[in-house]
């Protein structure tokens, strides 16, 4: 599988596309000044304890308060709060946790008014961006992610991802880190650490425990309801989790961006540097890459698939619907179940695209076409399994109800990507009515009229839709020969295709637009 990515930087901010086999599955949208981006940590106040709902409403600078339930807390959660107390307070020096002495971990099932507080001050972490009329959800478990690892506070542990499947790799994998981590840092091995040596290894986990210091140093002074540590910008963020030797370019079209791009590309893979390249045509970087055409075909209520079938896809606010409709297809030779299975497993590669791509997340149902047979609603199960393996999203796939209906949970941690792919009618406006002809002609000739009397112009030529052109010139005693008649000299009659239906202008010896 060959993979892009297409960067194009406005000055309202950054949208990335990601190609694969040059088809559009995934689009980011960078906003400037994005605030509340998942991984950034703020020094939250506690507003509001909740016990029916074990949970608390923080104040972290948003225009609502954010969501901590009990189980985002983490188990050393206390220990978060005492290293905030001390900190603030000047006692301790020094930004490790090499001297720092943790408290026991929290009840699994316990309360969250035994933990925190009104007003108090706790370190959060974005796990959730504002979506719709929520406010961000928080968790002060707090992480730092890495190309290679995760650094985890407050804890020794060292884990593996489980994608990483030879019991020789792992064991190698963790003696490498239990070698070069701190103490009092626990470490979570990512699925891209996979035969990478020593040196690549302690960089990344040096560059992790440099942002800890400096979220330390940043602790004591930071200002309640603030942030006070910063992940990177999505475009970074988004190199530092998917790249990987299956991209063939990344393309920029800004040469700030594409500096520090390459400079980041250098330094995590100097052997991919010269993939990044500067994309410096005057053609927009997504209309020559035909990114804006399948942004335009793959955002609408209504997908159409390559067999002749199509997706409806509605959106309310608990959950997203997907219908699948066979279209031409019940035209197909074969027999119904193995026509149905077919359609079922193309509309399936389409979904398994829609959701990566639209970045659908919470409760997907889809209405996939009935199949009878066990066997076939077990293969299209299987196949919607793979095909969704390739989503960096957590999801979870229950199998076809008797219904034929499939459920699909996905992680939401941003707002839904949501373009508008249907434009405002030129001619009407968008109210679905435009003026009749014969009005539009009176306007035609009342303009006329006051051109060649009241403005004395000559050799005019009257530019309209081709149909209004025909309309003019038809017949022997045509309204162009009447025109000639009334007012003794004759108007030329152009038609132009690009022109709305009741759109036309008056032009001019000169060749320019007579301005009425």
């Amino acid at each position: 599988m060959v993979k892009e990515l297409i960067i194009n930087s406005a000055p309202t901010g950054v949208t990335i596309a990601l190609i694969e086999d040059r088809q559009l599955v995934e689009l980011h949208n960078e906003q400037i000044n994005n605030n509340y981006a998942v991984g950034d940590i703020y020094l939250g106040r506690i507003k509001k304890i909740m016990p029916g709902l074990n949970a608390a409403f923080v104040d972290v600078g948003y225009e609502k308060d954010a969501f901590l339930h009990y189980f985002d807390l983490g188990p050393q959660v206390q220990s978060l709060i005492k290293l905030t107390k001390i900190k603030r307070n000047g006692s301790v020096r020094g930004d490790l946790l090499d001297n720092f002495k943790t408290e026991p971990d929290i009840n699994k099932s316990g309360k969250i008014s035994e933990v925190l507080s009104k007003n108090l001050l706790l370190p959060v972490q974005i796990a959730k961006e504002p979506i719709s009329t929520k406010g961000p959800r928080l968790s002060s478990d707090l992480s730092i992610a890495g190309r290679y690892v995760v650094l985890v506070p407050f804890s020794n542990a060292i884990s593996v991802s489980k994608k990483i499947k030879s019991n020789t790799e792992r064991n190698r994998l963790k003696k490498i880190i239990e070698s070069i981590k701190p103490q009092n840092f626990g470490v979570i091995i990512r699925t891209v650490s996979e035969g990478r040596g020593v040196a690549e290894m302690q960089k990344d986990l040096l560059d992790l425990v440099a942002k800890w210091e400096n979220f330390s140093r940043k602790l004591p002074e930071a200002e309640p309801s603030k942030r006070v540590w910063g992940e990177m910008d999505r475009t970074s963020t988004l190199i530092r989790d998917i790249f990987s030797t299956d991209f063939a370019n990344v393309y920029v079209n800004s040469p700030d961006l594409f500096e520090d791009i390459r400079s980041y590309v250098k330094e995590i893979s100097p052997e991919m540097e010269k993939i990044v390249k500067l994309y410096k045509h005057k053609e927009p970087i997504f209309e020559h890459f035909g990114v804006e055409k399948q942004i335009k075909n793959g955002f609408g209520k209504t997908v159409n698939l390559a067999g002749g079938a199509y997706l409806v896809i509605e959106h309310t606010e608990a959950l997203h619907v997907i219908d699948v409709n066979s279209g031409n297809r019940t035209a197909s030779k074969e027999n119904q179940e193995e026509n149905a299975l077919q359609v079922n497993k193309e509309a399936a590669k389409e979904i398994a695209r829609q959701l990566r791509l639209r970045d659908m997340g919470g409760i997907v149902v889809v209405d996939f076409i009935d199949m009878h047979k066990p066997i076939n609603r077990k293969a299209l199960f299987d196949h919607l399994r793979d095909l969704m393996m390739l989503d960096r999203a957590k999801h979870t796939i229950l199998p076809p109800s008797k219904f034929g209906l499939v459920q699909i949970t996905r992680q939401r941690v941003r707002p839904e990507m949501n373009i508008v792919t249907n434009e405002v009618c030129p001619t009407c406006g968008g109210t679905g009515e435009i003026r009749s002809s014969i009005v539009l002609m009176d306007d035609i000739e009342n303009n006329l009229a006051y051109i060649l009397r009241e403005q004395n112009e000559k050799n005019i030529t009257l530019s309209v839709h081709p149909y209004i052109e025909a309309y003019i010139k038809k017949g022997i005693f045509s309204l162009q020969r009447k025109w000639f008649v009334k007012y003794g000299q004759w108007v030329k009659v152009k038609a132009q295709p690009s022109y709305n239906l009741v759109e036309y202008h008056f032009i001019s010896a000169k060749d320019e637009e007579i301005k009425l």
